[in-house]
């Protein structure tokens, strides 16, 4: 019996489909990819031809829009950045009641959410001065905003800003990761003292 076109398997239908020649869909579908391989495996678990075959590309295609699995790392970890501040933006200009509590929650879900992702980049942070740099001036690009958003200045105020940003973003890491109650710590108490400092 032959196979009609509908009976393919889905492998080969999925081959067979025509990825859009559009530039800024392919970059947006390999990001996408990328984003989701990062998230589930890891940095070190995938590699480029991994991204372009699950973005529906072949593994040259890949190289027209990224230098290195490296790059579109950064790419992923900007559009992250972007989506957290984003939404803490939303929460920010809000009548809502309890902000700091909807800021707090807002920050753990993202973490929570991206917790494969960020063991990553924090991993990539302490080996790769690259990654290290980019995350470093987009930090100073998320103290900017926020100096900005609260009418301050100087380096007092960087460094109130700074702290509490990491201590937020470690306790949110800590609790998205299962330290808090691996170490025997109510997760609602460490929640408790997050929401102060953000």
């Amino acid at each position: 019996m032959t196979k009609t076109s509908d009976e393919r398997p889905a492998s080969l239908a999925r081959r067979s489909t025509k990825r859009s020649r559009n530039p800024a869909a392919s970059r947006r579908a390999l990001v996408d990819a990328a984003a989701q391989l990062f998230n589930s495996v890891g940095y070190h678990g995938t590699d480029t031809n991994r991204i372009a075959i699950a973005a529906g590309y072949t593994p040259g295609t890949f190289y027209t829009h990224f230098e290195d699995k490296r790059t579109i790392f950064l790419e992923v970890y900007r559009q992250w950045l972007d989506d957290e501040i984003a939404a803490i933006a939303t929460v920010l200009d809000s009548e809502a009641p309890s902000k700091r509590m909807r800021l707090a929650h807002v920050v753990l879900d993202h973490h929570r959410k991206w917790r494969i992702f960020r063991a990553s980049l924090r991993a990539l942070y302490a080996t790769d001065p690259v990654v290290r740099d980019a995350r470093l001036t987009e930090r100073s690009r998320q103290i900017d905003l926020t100096l900005a958003r609260q009418g301050r200045k100087g380096k007092q105020a960087r460094a109130e800003i700074l702290a509490a940003m990491l201590i937020a973003e470690t306790l949110a890491d800590s609790i998205a990761d299962g330290d808090v109650v691996a170490l025997g710590v109510r997760e609602a108490d460490l929640f408790r003292i997050m929401s102060e400092n953000v």
